[in-house]
């Protein structure tokens, strides 16, 4: 038996185009975790999809049931997601003052940042078992040593501590043979965009992943398992990481698609209370919709007619 641990970031600081980098991991055992690669497999064949989840790609509404149906499967599972915010400027300044580039910093990072994220996903293994990590693959890792930077902190960390766990290897994978390198890429693409307030931009591409997001959260009590399963931490510049509640990122994203909905549902249902035949080509030209948001317009259609948001994607 083996116990398996994903990591993936996004925004580095050494590329700082952003404000906050993100760190996540996502871990369980081996059986668990190929019981979960088989369900969403399971999903893609359903719907006879062959693409990975990406969740930056998330930009055509033709895909809602597949994300919906892996987001809602992978959040009613036994599951530990950890992620880690950093703020960019913060570390600009901790580099300016040991007089070292961003890039040396982002090395020095790997040694501390995987133990903060990794020991709450391992901290809890009772039984003698073999550990192994899994990093989406990036060419600069090798540069930054990263894999074997991995393994010898978390060996380290599980001596210091009395662990049971000992991690036989860290190693590249590639995202597109891994079912949880999407996953953990596609949790942290949706904390990265209810925290940065992406949906605020108004876009055709912010309004699909709006869809997705509010869809998933208003499905039966996963609002409450996404708070429950995924913890977020953010780095200051000091020793203290500072825990962070993702209810807050949440409450103010549904505050702002309630609001926006109940004017899409106006129009929607101004334009069928005279129309009420009008087909749905016509009628996303009549909402001024692209034709990557028919899902979205499909979406509001049953919730005018009672059915709810989500009635087609349960069927």
């Amino acid at each position: 038996m083996s116990f398996l641990l994903f990591f993936d970031e996004s925004n580095k600081i050494d590329q700082p185009d952003k404000k906050f980098s993100y760190y996540g991991a996502y871990g369980g055992h081996a059986s668990a975790l190929a019981r979960t690669t088989k369900e969403v497999l399971k999903i893609f064949k359903e719907i006879n999809s062959k693409s990975e989840l990406h969740f930056t790609e998330y930009t055509h509404d033709k895909h809602v049931k597949k994300y919906f149906k892996v987001l809602n499967q992978v959040i009613n599972e036994d599951i530990s997601i950890n992620l880690l915010i950093v703020d960019n400027e913060d570390a600009a300044k901790v580099a300016s003052q040991m007089n070292i580039s961003l890039t040396e910093l982002r090395s020095l990072f790997y040694v501390k940042i995987p133990e903060r994220l990794f020991y709450g996903i391992t901290r809890n293994i009772q039984e003698n078992i073999d550990v192994k990590i899994k990093v989406d693959h990036d060419n600069g890792y090798l540069v930054l040593d990263l894999y074997t930077k991995l393994q010898e902190q978390m060996n380290a960390h599980a001596a210091y501590r009395n662990k049971k766990y000992k991690v036989k290897q860290a190693r590249p994978q590639d995202s597109k043979k891994s079912i949880p390198l999407q996953i953990i890429d596609t949790f942290i693409g949706i904390v990265v965009f209810l925290m940065e307030k992406s949906y605020l931009e108004n876009t055709n591409s912010t309004k699909i992943k709006s869809d997705l997001i509010y869809r998933f959260l208003i499905h039966d009590k996963n609002i409450d398992k996404f708070q429950e399963q995924i913890k977020l931490y953010q780095w200051t510049g000091n020793e203290t990481l500072k825990e962070l509640t993702i209810s807050k990122y949440i409450s103010e994203f549904l505050v702002f698609k309630t609001q926006y909905d109940i004017q899409e549902l106006k129009r929607l249902n101004a334009i069928l209370t005279t129309y009420p035949n009008m087909d749905t080509k016509t009628l996303r030209e009549r909402m001024e919709y692209s034709n990557t948001m028919k899902n979205t317009l499909l979406g509001y259609k049953d919730e005018l007619l009672g059915l709810g948001r989500n009635h087609f994607l349960l069927r």
